[in-house]
């Protein structure tokens, strides 16, 4: 089995993970200790300062692939086989989930705007002229910016001519919609964990993979080999990153212990229903309008970040606590575990107390790379729950509102919509002037923090326009048993 590699970093990651899998299935923690060594053996070229600091990472990597944090260690000599061991009788991390190997972090330079030796300064001087705080000027035939008065709005780099003024980006703090990323005093990456929706794109955009999360396969694995019953959640969006019908991912599935499988596009009907039903009847109480709330990681801004904003927002639970619910009144003794692209699916499960376990869609990937397992070979079959291209494109954007207007009550009208497609500052600053004002431009406000829908979730593992195409070429009839 192989999945696509977006870089180094995807590779490493997936690489530490699909071993420390293999040693739980197999019972071999031990094997966890020379994983560092097997991955960094001497004689190979490190990818930091030297090959020891490329194994005491891989060793933290390791350590969160079990489901600890770097920052709850407090015995260094503590050796990996431990932790494994210790899966049996510890939960893994689930809120806050984030963990930062300091050592690994670069210090980057805070995001800022540069002039570089390429300026010519020209007598356009569109610089200049653009800047809306007049921090630029020329001075000896070239143009100079005062940071201090400098905001980063990178006007100025979109209007030179000579492309002689560059953004440089603090990649992981750039990424995060609301602020949350911060710096200790030597320069090294802090996440504040009351500021953070758990999105998961810093980890996404970190170029030296110094923030991690901790994982939750390895607890999954060990409930597998006990012989537990364990039914897979799959979200839609899973089945749009890998290159089979989604019945070949689901026989995998089968093959590597799941008890069964249970699509979550179930749960999107479910969640489309009862929002079109809210929908309906907010309408006829004269509510403005109403926001979706499928999204964990935008339930994590309201809550954190636009309080005002929570009388506008759907009661609707979301498409994982529908499926979560089908399968334990199924099977009130089953492990269940929801498998998606999403990271704050692990702080919605904790908080709401289901399902028992996220994992990502990267997660199965090395799972699948580990047991060498061959989806192009294996017959489909059909998920014991399935459902309809409505929920299916729940994972794609606009595919909430589609399937809200598809599901509303005979009789209700049609609302118009207003996509957010991928949360940052600029449309956090609206939606908090739709709450103040108590006005919308549309009925319903579809709110997707990952651009492009969850098919762009950190953890995904295709591209999005890939994932969208795959999902959106399933025709209504393939959801038919």
């Amino acid at each position: 089995m192989s999945i696509p590699m977006i870089s180094e970093a995807d590779r490493l990651r997936r690489e530490v993970l699909a071993y420390v899998i293999k040693a739980v299935k197999e019972g071999k923690h031990e094997d966890i200790d020379r994983i560092p060594l097997k991955m960094r053996p001497k004689g190979t070229p490190s990818s930091r300062c030297c090959i020891y600091k490329d194994r005491a990472a891989l060793r933290y990597r390791c350590m969160s692939a079990l489901g600890f944090r770097v920052e709850d260690e407090t015995d260094e000599l503590k050796t990996l086989a431990s932790y494994a061991d210790d899966t049996k009788t510890t939960p893994p991390a689930c809120d806050p989930f984030l963990t930062i190997f300091p050592d690994a972090c670069s210090a980057c330079m805070e995001s800022q705007i540069m002039v570089t030796n390429m300026c010519r300064g020209c007598l356009a001087r569109p610089c200049t002229n653009i800047c809306p705080r007049k921090a630029i000027q020329v001075r000896n035939g070239r143009a100079r910016i005062s940071h201090e008065l400098c905001i980063n709005c990178g006007k100025c780099a979109e209007v030179c001519r000579y492309h002689a003024i560059i953004q440089v980006p603090l990649a992981c703090a750039d990424a995060c919609p609301v602020g949350a990323i911060g710096k200790t005093d030597d320069g090294r990456v802090t996440v504040d964990d009351e500021k953070c929706i758990r999105c998961g794109r810093c980890i996404k955009a970190c170029p030296f993979a110094a923030i991690m999360q901790s994982n939750q396969v390895a607890h999954v694995v060990r409930d597998i080999t006990e012989g537990k019953k364990v039914i897979a959640l799959v979200a839609p969006a899973v089945n749009g990153f890998f290159p089979v019908e989604p019945g070949k991912l689901y026989a995998a599935l089968k093959q590597i212990g799941f008890s069964e499988v249970h699509e979550v596009a179930l749960g999107g009907d479910d969640t489309a229903i009862a929002e079109a039903a809210e929908w309906a009847e907010r309408k006829a109480e004269g509510a403005p309008f109403m926001t979706t709330s499928c999204c964990p990681a935008w339930m994590e801004c309201v809550e954190r970040h636009i309080p005002e904003i929570k009388p506008y927002v759907s009661h609707t639970p979301s498409p994982m606590i529908f499926s979560d619910r089908r399968a334990k009144a199924m099977y009130p003794d089953a492990v269940t575990v929801f498998i998606g692209p999403c990271m704050a699916k692990r702080t919605e499960a904790h908080k709401k107390g289901s399902p028992d376990y996220v994992i990502t869609a990267e997660e199965v990937g090395a799972w699948l790379m580990a047991e060498n397992v061959q989806l192009d070979e294996l017959e489909a079959v059909q998920p014991e729950l399935g459902g309809t291209h409505y929920g299916a494109e729940f994972a794609i954007s606009g595919g909430v509102a589609n399937a809200v207007a598809h599901y509303l009550p005979e009789g209700a009208p049609k609302p118009t919509v207003f996509k957010i497609n991928g949360l940052n500052k600029k449309n956090i600053a609206l939606l908090k002037v739709f709450a103040k004002t108590k006005k919308a431009p549309d009925d319903i406000i579809e709110i997707m923090v990952c651009p492009g829908g969850c098919v762009a979730g950190p953890c995904a593992i295709a591209t999005p326009e890939d994932a969208t195409k795959a999902i959106q070429s399933r025709r209504p009839e393939d959801f038919e048993a």
